[in-house]
């Protein structure tokens, strides 16, 4: 299990913790705890902080970039690297369509700029269709500064770039989360795809990751120790996926796999169990049980019909609640499932994987909170320097008359206030932290503000 370096390191600081919460909010909920104190309203009105901590805006949709291109709209997941002499390289989504085309980086987005190498899009639009604008942008930060040194256009071509993860060889990995995967306009969407770590690399190639599969992206995450590869699917009935690849660290071919449950009360054979806790009426996985886990092999898993979940979960695999944000921290695995449990206000499930993958590995419902003060419509998901879970909220609609937080999570499951957006109802995203751990990178997604924070991280 993850070790925070100072919070909850005794009971005695855990009570003391506990006694803050009546400060915060009026919930009586044993899970809240206040460990950075009470969030301060912004006399700017954009991102309200605890009292210690501080913001800086970095990027704004609209932005003139180093490129002469626009800071595109929609920005979402992001990953942090280190980039020589201290500084950093942050690597954004874009998450646009052909719908909010309008938002994308050039002066006018039903065609590229002359200047553009066409070559370098994965669509660049065929038969007088428009391209798709969707991709990611690099901004290299500078800490002592604080300001962004540069912004350029990193990736393009794509649609709907919703999510990632970074990968240890400096590399983010951004997953395509289509709308639509059953027509056929232009090329087909629904990939993955790579784009390096590099201040210096201008637009680079598009060219997806087919070995991933083909379905609505959204996260991935990579075990370190096996190599091993999980994603997730943003859909109400999806599965858990891991790609075992045919050689560590390289993602063109390999196996792809979905999580099925052993034992689980909610089983249907010869399907699979239902994870979400959708109908409190029916049999229910209880918040803290575990359970064995097993892989099957999935084939045709370029899936034209956008079925590849369907012959999943007739095959054995487990059924989740809108798979969203995945990280690894602490040798497990933490899956955001944005609109789980009864109340769909969201879950999280940990994994664990077998270290020696000898025996089964271990899904736990770790977080299924209730309660409307509480953590709710768990999206993008990061670790703090200490090990706490640090978890962005995008409210759905039936949540949206709240304000979206960051929400921090310890390792035995209390909640905290981390941040509230001021500005809006917009959601937060792509929490990353910098590799020194001491800035934490998050989004206001509309407008499209890109914010660099710093304090006293625990």
């Amino acid at each position: 299990m993850m070790r925070r370096r100072q919070f909850l390191g005794t009971s005695a600081m855990a009570t003391a913790l506990l006694g803050l919460t009546r400060c915060v909010r009026a919930s009586t909920s044993s899970r809240v705890v206040a460990p950075y104190g009470p969030l301060v309203r912004d006399p700017e009105g954009v991102l309200d902080l605890p009292k210690a901590f501080s913001y800086r805006v970095l990027s704004r949709t609209g932005d003139r970039m180093s490129d002469g291109f626009r800071v595109p709209g929609m920005p979402d997941g992001m990953a942090a690297f280190g980039a020589g002499d201290g500084r950093v390289v942050v690597i954004r989504n874009h998450e646009l369509s052909l719908k909010t085309g309008h938002l994308g980086p050039f002066e006018d987005n039903n065609r590229y700029p002359e200047a553009l190498d066409r070559s370098l899009s994965y669509d660049p639009g065929e038969n007088g269709a428009p391209p798709q604008v969707g991709g990611t942008t690099t901004l290299v930060y500078d800490p002592r500064t604080g300001r962004a040194e540069k912004q350029f256009l990193s990736l393009t071509g794509t649609d709907r770039n919703c999510a990632g993860g970074p990968m240890p060889w400096g590399a983010w990995i951004t997953g395509e989360e289509s709308e639509d995967l059953t027509s056929a306009r232009g090329r087909l969407h629904g990939y993955c795809f790579a784009v390096k770590a590099d201040p210096d690399s201008g637009l680079q190639k598009a060219v997806p990751l087919k070995a991933l599969g083909r379905f609505r992206h959204e996260a991935v995450a990579l075990d370190p120790r096996s190599g091993i590869l999980y994603l997730t699917e943003d859909k109400p009935d999806c599965l858990l996926y891991r790609f075992i690849p045919d050689r560590k660290n390289d993602l063109g071919s390999g196996t792809l796999q979905a999580l099925a449950v052993e034992n689980a009360p909610t089983a249907a054979a010869p399907r699979g169990a239902d994870l979400r806790n959708y109908d409190p009426d029916d049999a229910q996985i209880p918040e803290g049980a575990s359970y064995p886990v097993r892989w099957i092999d999935l084939e045709d898993i370029d899936a034209p019909k956008n079925d590849l979940r369907y012959r999943g979960y007739d095959a054995g695999a487990a059924r989740f609640a809108r798979g969203e944000g995945i990280y690894y921290s602490g040798g497990a695995l933490y899956i955001c499932c944005t609109d789980g449990g009864a109340g769909r206000r969201g879950q999280i499930y940990k994994l664990t994987p077998d270290p020696s993958r000898k025996g089964p590995d271990e899904l736990q419902l770790f977080l299924q909170p209730e309660e409307s003060d509480l953590l709710t419509n768990c999206d993008n998901i990061c670790a703090s320097p200490g090990g706490d879970l640090i978890i962005c909220e995008d409210l759905i609609k039936k949540h949206g008359g709240k304000r979206a937080h960051l929400r921090g999570v310890t390792p035995d499951g209390r909640i905290y206030n981390l941040a509230r957006n001021a500005l809006n109802k917009s959601e937060l995203a792509g929490a990353t932290f910098s590799p020194d751990g001491k800035t934490l990178f998050v989004n206001i997604q509309s407008p499209g503000i890109t914010l660099a924070i710093t304090g006293p991280w625990l």
